[in-house]
């Protein structure tokens, strides 16, 4: 034991009392347990009643100088693990517990009935390092032995077995508070939602649950106020809504409210959106004492709806943009094939590779695409002998996706019609690069004819040779180059990316 203490001074002497004294000279019977709940020190008075000196007890083993396997050491055993766990004191009305007797009494064990109060002893942390027993012998002269075993003994004085109902019915009481109080608390700290108490016209916190304490990254806050234990919260105005909640007598509800939350020790503040409630608590007469605190954390809720609505939005421009494409289609279709049919026919396959590449778009929820899938959409019904694709990985954004695939469509249409693609043996050779410099990625593509009918240089460009140009330069800020050489048609492309960025 520890015989230190902070001096009490008079007029001329400081007085320090001695402790180690005063507890050896108590008269009820005082023991001190580890947490291993081996005997570190037991007063007299203990070592009487148990019938065991004080050499027979330090450093022993409460439960196998005193084995109880029964009812009685299970309750002592709880008891003592409820000071350890929550670092409060914990009593027991009334236990039957039997003693082994020393051989001077003629060994056997003899029932004995006990109250025992048990009070934590802290270290600096806070945590339970000491249990210390205060016991008292309630067996009243060994006749709550004779009537705990029945027959053959003294019938009971007057009084005794209204004594022994009285301790038992208040046993019993306690022990049903015990297990509502504790039901209470259990359903409290499992909630799913987040809930605290805050008391006092200073706000501080006097419970809080397992969703609080993860949502504020388990930050000690009990016995702080609002403003000590959460400065974040108090510099965003939440402390004087609560302060107006307790004035005015009427809860707040918030919405999706947003707030600033230092998650982590030492880490960066995290934007989180709380559903929550303030609700005032009041006395029988109105008074207010505090504020109870319960809500939900609605971030994934809220990030979700707004995701949703970018992409509503983007859907929304892509549509339009779409739309536009059709017109100008429609538009330099009609123009190069005044022919109804003739422009029926190429208005038709122009839509389909339109249509095309939007299923290739759809396929990554309109996040764009690969260069080399942009290609196969086009060229794959030829026959896969009949290009040849090389080039590393390229991803494309959707405004990349749906020009560059229009492109391919127009160079893949006149390779069928006119060029490689219209003899057995011809084939269209696509090779492509990206440079990476100071202004982002650059890509270079080259889509070269083999294999087909001699090529010569049109009296005019068409309108696939428009379409190629206007596509690029207007969508992408890109450019190509037509070039007819005699084995074949070469286009170059060279145009920015943006990738999925």
């Amino acid at each position: 034991m520890d015989d230190g203490a902070a001096p009490v001074r008079g007029d001329t002497v400081a007085v320090a009392p001695d402790f180690r004294a005063l507890f050896l000279g108590l008269a009820s019977p005082h023991m001190i347990l580890d947490r291993g709940f081996n005997y570190v020190e037991a007063n007299p008075a203990y070592c009487t009643a148990v019938e065991r000196a004080r050499e027979e007890l330090i450093g022993r083993n409460i439960f196998d100088l005193f084995p109880n396997p029964g009812e009685g050491g299970r309750r002592l055993r709880r008891s003592f693990e409820r000071v350890l766990a929550t670092g409060k004191a914990d009593s027991i009305p009334l236990i039957p517990y039997p003693i082994p007797l020393p051989l001077s009494r003629g060994g056997g064990v003899e029932m004995r009935y006990w109250s025992a109060v048990h009070t934590p002893l802290l270290d600096e942390a806070g945590e339970t390092r000491f249990i210390v027993q205060n016991t008292v012998d309630v067996t009243e002269l060994q006749r709550l032995k004779q009537m705990a075993y029945g027959t053959g003994v003294a019938a009971p004085q007057p009084g005794e077995t209204q004594l022994l109902q009285r301790t038992r019915d208040v046993e019993a009481v306690n022990r049903s508070l015990l297990e509502e109080t504790q039901g209470l608390r259990d359903l409290f700290m499992q909630a799913p939602g987040f809930m605290a108490v805050l008391t006092g016209s200073d706000l501080r916190f006097a419970l809080v649950n397992h969703a609080y304490q993860q949502l504020i990254g388990h930050r000690a806050v009990i016995g702080r106020t609002v403003a000590e234990a959460l400065p974040e919260v108090a510099e965003q105005g939440f402390i004087e809504l609560l302060q107006s909640v307790m004035r005015d007598r009427e809860p707040f509800i918030g919405a999706a409210v947003p707030i600033m939350l230092q998650r982590t020790p030492d880490g960066p503040r995290q934007e989180r959106f709380l559903d929550f409630i303030y609700q005032p608590i009041t006395r029988g007469e109105g008074e207010v004492w505090g504020v109870f605190v319960q809500g939900s954390d609605v971030t994934d809720r809220v990030l979700a709806e707004r995701q949703q609505k970018l992409l509503l939005d983007e859907l929304n421009h892509r549509v339009k943009n779409t739309l536009a494409t059709i017109q100008a289609i429609s538009a330099q279709t009609l123009r190069g094939h005044p022919d109804p049919v003739e422009f029926r026919t190429a208005f038709e396959a122009r839509l389909m590779a339109l249509s095309a590449t939007h299923d290739l778009l759809t396929a990554t929820s309109w996040r764009g695409a690969a260069l080399r899938d942009a290609l196969q959409v086009e060229l794959k019904p030829y026959g896969a002998e009949r290009y040849r694709l090389d080039g590393p990985e390229v991803a494309l954004s959707p405004t990349e996706t749906l020009t560059l695939g229009l492109v391919f469509h127009e160079l893949a249409t006149n390779a069928a019609k006119y060029g490689a693609l219209s003899r057995p043996t011809g084939v269209v050779d696509v090779g492509w690069s990206v440079d990476r410099g100071r202004e982002g990625e650059h890509l270079s593509l080259t889509w070269r004819e083999q294999g087909g009918p001699p090529v010569t240089a049109p009296s005019r460009r068409g309108f696939g040779s428009r379409l190629i140009e206007r596509s690029l330069q207007g969508a992408v800020g890109g450019s190509a180059t037509l070039t007819y050489e005699p084995e074949g048609l070469v286009c170059r492309i060279e145009t920015p990316l943006r990738g999925l960025s």
